[in-house]
């Protein structure tokens, strides 16, 4: 478990999750050209739990959705 301390509308909260969480979390905003806080930010609005379990449902979902994306695509045989 890793503890960070964010800032979420102008409010310092403390998230903590572990390393591959917070990896992944990294990993999705850079692909969206965001930093970390603005899509904690994104999370923040729509959650309907707490913080650090919505973030843990938001990357599962992301994986969710890019495994599915992987297995809909054709397979390109040489």
């Amino acid at each position: 478990m890793r503890k960070r301390s964010v800032s979420i509308r102008g409010h310092r909260t403390s998230l903590s999750l572990e390393d591959a969480f917070w990896d992944e979390l990294s990993a999705i905003a850079r692909a969206r050209e965001m930093s970390v806080a603005a899509l904690i930010t994104e999370i923040d609005r729509t959650r309907t739990s707490g913080l650090s379990s919505a973030i843990r449902l938001f990357i599962l979902e992301d994986l969710k959705q890019k495994a599915a994306a992987c297995r809909t695509e054709p397979v390109k045989l040489d």
